[in-house]
């Protein structure tokens, strides 16, 4: 499977979005990762589609939108028109899993859904024919920052087993150490925030990334 960086934008310097963007263009990011939060799905509240469309302006890179948010069927239009290249929705929303997917793809966008830890896995089987992707969670989510979850890499090796072609994300602690695991078990797109927004040199840090997830 084609490996991915996602650099988590929740990490970035908020008041320098667009130098942040352009960092990560040229450190070789292969997505942008976009999360939106409400305040109700998730304890935090983020960015909405408006800031996501002023930053499509300035970036490249394909943008994968992670929506933490109870009603996402509603606002797949606006993130769609907003520039958004996947969007990411949770199982355990109130939206219609199957009319939300649908949504999305008549959108333009690729579709991928999320899980979070306490979900089980089996619970996207029903739906990933349809799926470009997968993201399981590796936190708890809602705060960037936290420590990956090893408990979830089972979840992992389930999904790759039964789907061997989809693309499985894995978000949370992801840094130079958990990525082996994760890769091991099966990801191959992976959710970094910290691991390359607080180091000294992103292009590094994305090398490294892709290193030791076994691309180069």
């Amino acid at each position: 499977m084609n490996i991915k960086i996602s650099p988590s934008m929740l990490a970035s310097d908020f008041a320098n979005l667009e130098s942040e963007l352009k960092k990560c263009e040229g450190a070789g990011a292969d997505l942008i990762h976009l999360d939106v939060m409400d305040g109700c799905f998730v304890p935090n509240i983020t960015i909405g589609a408006p800031v996501i469309k002023a930053m499509k302006r300035v970036c490249g890179v394909p943008f994968d939108v992670h929506l933490m948010i109870e009603e996402p069927l509603k606002y797949i239009d606006d993130f769609a028109d907003a520039g958004a290249d996947i969007i990411t929705f949770h199982i355990e929303s109130k939206s219609d899993t199957y009319e939300t997917i649908n949504k999305i793809i008549k959108c333009g966008c690729k579709a991928s859904v999320s899980v979070k830890p306490k979900t089980d896995i089996e619970e996207v089987f029903p739906f990933a024919d349809k799926l470009s992707m997968v993201l399981i969670m590796t936190v708890e989510p809602g705060f960037g920052g936290q420590s990956f979850m090893c408990d979830m890499l089972p979840k992992i090796e389930k999904l790759r087993a039964k789907f061997p072609d989809i693309d499985i994300e894995v978000d949370g602690g992801i840094n130079s150490e958990t990525i082996k695991e994760c890769a091991a078990a099966g990801a191959n797109v992976f959710v970094a925030g910290s691991a390359v927004f607080k180091s000294e040199n992103p292009a590094n840090a994305i090398e490294t990334l892709k290193k030791n997830a076994g691309m180069i």
